[in-house]
């Protein structure tokens, strides 16, 4: 498998995480392709994990080549010392435009894997800003001050905006071009529509923060082509709506 490297020097390397792949192996099946082992395979040594991304979100992500980066990046997340960007499709219209989400997360008291907004759980920060709008859905970039788990997912959901394609936080529903496009018309070769999206539509596009020797990073992955495409076909048979 192809591995996207944005940067890479002795101490760390970036990558742009395909949607779909892990980050670390699967406890329960060793078996599926992790991000950490193919690194490992294609650098013919150890690389350490700094910080995760859900399976199903793509972009920058970030590890470490050697120990002592890992402990100082290790570090550099706890205190949130590191700038972490996303960009992903929510559905409705999100108002205000601008806003900051600061709602406690906590693991959901009976459903195994799911967090839910509580008042016991840890505290979460997470800023959003609206790029663009059409009738049903927004497209959106986030910046988020802590690192809890499905953090973005669950403050959209509390919110009544979840991201699109959510299965575990929203209805899961694949985008689809009928549901934007009045008449249409599937391909006669085609026995059912096929999405334009059918993963979560969030992706990591921008990690900022400076190295132990002083280095400044700035990296960044452009939308991948599966949301690049329902942003694009919004654009083509949706007015857009501005901004308030």
């Amino acid at each position: 498998m192809h591995i996207d490297t944005l940067y890479e020097d002795d101490d760390l390397v970036i990558v742009n995480k395909p949607a779909g792949l892990l980050v670390i192996p699967d406890r329960f099946n060793a078996a599926l392709p992790s991000l950490n082992r193919l690194l490992e395979a294609k650098y013919g040594g150890k690389i350490w994990v700094v910080h995760r991304l859900d399976r199903d979100t793509s972009g920058v992500i970030c590890f470490a080549r050697n120990e002592q980066a890992h402990r100082y990046l290790s570090i550099l997340f706890q205190e949130r010392d590191v700038n972490k960007f996303y960009a992903g499709l929510v559905t409705g219209i999100v108002m205000p435009a601008d806003g900051r989400i600061e709602s406690p997360i906590a693991e959901h008291p009976a459903v195994h894997g799911k967090m839910v907004v509580a008042k016991k759980g840890k505290m979460a920060v997470t800023d959003y800003r609206v790029v663009e709008q059409w009738p049903l859905y927004s497209l959106l970039q986030f910046q988020i001050h802590t690192g809890r788990t499905h953090q973005i997912r669950v403050h959209m959901q509390s919110i009544g905006h979840p991201i699109v394609c959510d299965e575990l936080y929203g209805d899961g529903q694949p985008f689809l071009l009928s549901t934007i496009k009045r008449k249409y018309r599937m391909s006669e070769k085609d026995e059912v529509e096929k999405p334009l999206l059918s993963r979560l539509a969030l992706h990591a596009y921008r990690i900022d923060f400076e190295k132990e020797d002083g280095t400044h990073i700035n990296v960044e992955a452009d939308l991948p082509k599966d949301i690049s495409a329902c942003v694009k076909q919004l654009n083509k048979w949706c007015a857009p709506r501005q901004s308030s």
